[in-house]
């Protein structure tokens, strides 16, 4: 089984936002990568608006809608109502009814999501499952950020989540620094390769995603079963050198879903 592709577009939007103009044009963007063959767009919608603002939400909701392909929202749930016209995570869902919502632990402050969802802490698993249950209400499937930890899979399971992301990042820092090939790097997969045959095993599917690229992003996919991949910055990075459209391409080839 290949991996489906989300190209996440929150760094089209960060970049747009430094001129507060419409270049690049995000929607413009979005059918780009739709037609050079991505499976799903995600977007992280971070309640300071630092690059995916409520409008990009609506107007991409829009487009995924008429083009066929996943529409992915990341995001903590408890993120309420904002002065700075943010509407809330919950209601940015109830009004747009994407395919999947990917729950994320992450702070207002925080800079980029760097950790998973701890559930063994009653209280968490609690509000993770209420919020689960009313996302589920409105439509779409449910995802919840984690690192390869057994226990944790299993919570999110009895937590009613369809689906776990395997937060990858890790695994790619230890590449980088030590290669694919080292004991570090190969230990770490074996971590995520468990954690995801155990997810199956309990009736869960699984996501990946976080600091994945063209250099490690295959060998991930080749030894872990996962059903998407949400790549993001390093395929926007990547971009600059080879295009929008090429980069895309290169990204489907590399875990297996080249034409």
């Amino acid at each position: 089984m290949s991996a489906k592709l989300s190209v996440n577009v929150n760094k089209i939007a960060w970049l747009r936002n430094a001129r507060e103009g419409k270049r690049p044009d995000l929607s413009d963007c979005c059918q780009t990568i739709v037609r050079a063959g991505a499976h799903g767009i995600t977007v992280h919608p971070r309640s300071d608006q630092r690059h995916i603002r409520p409008t990009d939400v609506y107007a991409i909701s829009d487009l995924v809608s008429q083009s066929g392909v996943e529409y992915n929202i990341e995001g903590n749930p408890s993120v309420g109502a904002l002065p700075n016209g943010y509407p809330g995570f919950l209601d940015l869902v109830e009004n747009t009814c994407p395919t999947q919502c990917t729950l994320v632990p992450d702070s207002h402050t925080q800079f980029t999501s760097d950790h998973g969802w701890e559930l063994n802490e009653e209280v968490h698993f609690e509000s993770v499952r209420t919020y689960i249950r009313r996302i589920h209400g409105i439509g779409p499937r449910v995802s919840l950020f984690l690192e390869p930890n057994i226990e944790m899979v299993k919570r999110a399971r009895d937590c009613g989540a369809d689906r776990i992301e395997l937060y990858t990042g890790p695994w790619c820092e230890l590449v980088s620094q030590h290669g694919l090939d080292s004991d570090f790097s190969k230990h770490s997969l074996d971590e995520f390769r468990s954690a995801a045959e155990f997810a199956r095993s309990i009736g869960l599917r699984v996501n990946a995603g976080h600091d994945l690229d063209l250099n490690n992003v295959g060998q991930f996919c080749s030894e872990v079963c996962v059903d998407e991949v949400s790549i993001g910055h390093a395929l926007i990075s990547d971009a600059l050198d080879y295009g929008l459209e090429d980069t895309v391409r290169r990204y489907l080839a590399t875990i297996g879903r080249g034409s």
